[in-house]
């Protein structure tokens, strides 16, 4: 049964446990939000903390109690959890730390945080090692410190799992409207998606945004996504470590290219959740989503009074999932008529100063360059901070072009300065978004702009059996290159007849099992293209008799040759114990590090998943025919995919890689003629 966290989160009576100081905070914090309900401190002396009078115990209170903060130390902070459970308190904010998050330093911290989830049972609780919340539109809080945030009618939710990151954030002058801030805390009971979930219960939540650290049950994930999508109410994610290094130390080539920020994108991909990069982005996306909702074209149209600003909005949306749409006959024949014959007319558009002033004029411009293939017109507009006064004619125009077309409209400030915080709230009563930041502007439309479709199905559970590792080796079983691929071809995979050789002698009678052109591989050589372990084109026995003989080893395997390649494809799964099971296909063969070109996806995917990622690789013209050459054979790449990942759901907590690197793709065929399979061991 779900945690109540509404009534965690909407308190009408506040109990305060904890030192005078810390019960002063949070009394302090309520009555600056303008919170009316009870609030009363709980103090062993009895005194008076900030005007209130303090209970000696929480049994000494009469009435119910609908969230606590308790600010005692770590060990006494079960015990009141305990006592709140018992008397029916609708939940609790733990500050202490030294719980899981201090399990290097504390031996205890992990055990003791399990004794506080017991202690709680189906009281939700947010922490331990948390600020606590902010409730903007009822004017209530349980927060230990200095905040930002007025009352709101209507606003977004912010859900940090950083208590520092949530405290600036409420100091935003943004124009942004904030409902709640919830800081996660270690959400040893109550996770961060679980909080968000009880929010979309709210309808005067517009946006949701979160930032995150970790994930957690993905599944509980999805389920938010689902969730979200059904109530149209939009989520994006400022989610940090981007920067991780790939592993270097690894067998397979996959594992060095998939790293947990790879897996972290495959995941809010497949939750239709847009990531962005840095905080001012963070909250110009809320803006937009509050104030707009998702656009629903990934396209815009940008004006300006400056050529300079028009080149750098041009510039700033290259390389991202935006274009800017041509004007058509009909934009063209009204800017004409508002502009006149010395403005060149293009998207986007420098309309010079000649009709500065003349509001009507002005609108008209505006107007007409939204267009029904536009998802948002931007109106670069930098206000002075000296005297703005002349800048009135610019808002007015804007303010009545967006009324009059119904279309998205924003206008933009290059510097954040440069946007008043009264005229950005004017923009902001009448529907236009007011960005302060070209950069953070076009970041937040094409987030607002990305396709919010959710899997059907939560992906694949990251978790796996620990692993035997000895010093100096690769922790679990790696197949050998025969074995791998037989295993593989069980499941659909095409891979060249072959033979495994342990002798060199009497090589005659057996070659007639297989059509030259032939390959042999020495085995127990990773990256054995690299090694000298690889001979191409042998036809004879002698042949195959010198190449083993110059690349050592005491065992080979020697395949029929696959001739006609259009494309080397890389194909692997690896396990992200904090995201699932990260599909990653790109170019393969010695383009592989080269040229990095890869796309990523949690499994399962289905065949429309595999086809869309092909498209998105560099390397896609390859495939589709180049310069004359034949196409690849989609449908036997497809199926390759297909069989890979049917191999990795029979056996889903066994897999930790697999890698065909590379998947020769012909006209006819898809061949995997290197594979790679690591196990957990049993």
């Amino acid at each position: 049964m779900p945690r109540d966290l509404l009534r965690l989160l909407t308190p009408r009576t506040i109990a305060v446990i904890g030192g005078g100081a810390w019960c002063a905070s949070i009394i302090k914090a309520a009555e600056r939000i303008g919170y009316d309900g009870e609030i009363f401190p709980v103090h062993p002396e009895g005194k008076v903390i900030a005007g209130r009078q303090a209970v000696r115990a929480l049994s000494d209170w009469e009435g119910p109690i609908d969230a606590a903060f308790i600010g005692v130390n770590r060990k006494a902070t079960v015990d009141v959890v305990r006592a709140l459970r018992a008397l029916k308190a609708g939940g609790a904010v733990c500050f202490a730390s030294g719980f899981s998050e201090a399990g290097a330093e504390l031996s205890d911290g992990v055990d003791l945080q399990a004794e506080l989830v017991e202690a709680a049972g189906e009281m939700p609780i947010l922490g331990p090692n948390c600020y606590g919340f902010i409730n903007a539109l009822e004017g209530a809080a349980i927060w230990p410190d200095q905040h930002g945030c007025g009352t709101v009618e209507r606003g977004v939710a912010i859900l940090a799992q950083s208590s520092n990151i949530a405290i600036n954030l409420t100091m935003q002058k943004r124009a942004l409207p904030i409902a709640y801030v919830v800081a996660c805390g270690n959400m040893a009971q109550t996770s961060q998606a679980e909080i968000a979930m009880a929010l979309l219960e709210d309808p005067r939540v517009s946006a949701i945004g979160l930032h995150i650290e970790g994930f957690g049950d993905t599944a509980e994930w999805h389920a938010l996504a689902l969730k979200a999508a059904a109530k149209g109410i939009p989520l994006v994610a400022l989610k940090v470590g981007q920067s991780e290094h790939a592993q270097a130390a690894t067998v397979s080539h996959t594992a060095s290219l998939a790293g947990s920020h790879a897996g972290a994108n495959a995941l809010l991909a497949r939750l239709g959740i847009p990531r962005v990069p840095d905080i001012p982005s963070f909250l110009e996306t809320l803006k937009l989503l509050h104030t707009i909702g998702r656009l629903d074209q990934a396209s815009l149209a940008t004006v300006s009074c400056s050529g300079g600003e028009a080149s750098l909005a041009a510039d700033t949306a290259h390389g991202r999932a935006l274009r800017f749409p041509p004007l058509s006959a009909t934009q063209r024949a009204a800017l004409f008529e508002a502009l006149g014959p010395k403005v060149a007319l293009a998207n986007p558009l420098d309309y010079h100063t000649y009709i500065w002033r003349d509001t009507a004029r002005m609108s008209d411009t505006f107007a007409a360059l939204s267009g029904p293939d536009t998802g948002i017109t931007l109106a670069i507009v930098d206000y002075p901070h000296t005297d703005a006064t002349d800048w009135a004619c610019a808002t007015d125009a804007i303010l009545a072009a967006a009324k009059r077309t119904g279309r998205p409209y924003g206008v933009v400030a290059t510097l954040p300065e440069l946007l008043p915080l009264d005229v950005a709230e004017r923009f902001m009563a009448a529907g236009v978004v007011p960005f302060m930041g070209l950069t953070e502007a076009i970041t937040a439309v094409e987030a607002a702009a990305r396709p919010s479709a959710v899997a059907p199905e939560p992906p694949l559970a990251g978790g796996a059996p620990a692993l035997a590792q000895t010093p100096g080796q690769t922790p679990g079983q790696t197949l050998s290159e025969h074995d791998s691929k037989a295993e593989l071809a069980r499941f659909g995979l095409a891979v060249p007849a072959s033979l495994r050789l342990t002798s060199i002698k009497h090589l005659e009678a057996r070659l007639a099992q297989l059509a030259v052109p032939l390959v042999l591989k020495a085995e127990g050589m990773a990256h054995k293209s690299d090694a000298g372990g690889v001979a191409l084109g042998l036809t004879t026995a002698e042949a195959v008799r010198a190449a083993a003989a110059e690349m050592g080893g005491t065992s080979w395997l020697l395949e029929e040759m696959t001739t006609g390649a259009v494309a080397e494809l890389l194909i692997g799964v690896t396990r992200d114990e904090a995201h699932g099971l990260l599909l990653t296909i790109g170019a393969g063969g010695v383009l592989t590090e080269l040229l990095q070109d890869t796309v990523s996806m949690l499994l399962p995917v289905t065949r429309d998943d595999i086809k869309q990622a092909l498209t998105q690789l560099k390397c896609a013209p390859l495939l589709t025919g180049y310069r004359g050459k034949p196409a690849a054979n989609i449908d036997a790449i497809l199926e390759a995919v297909l069989a890979v990942q049917d191999y990795v759901v029979a056996q889903p907590h066994l897999i930790r890689e697999v890698e065909i690197n590379p998947l020769l793709c012909t006209a006819s065929r898809a061949v995997a003629v290197d594979a790679l399979i690591r196990k957990a061991t049993s």
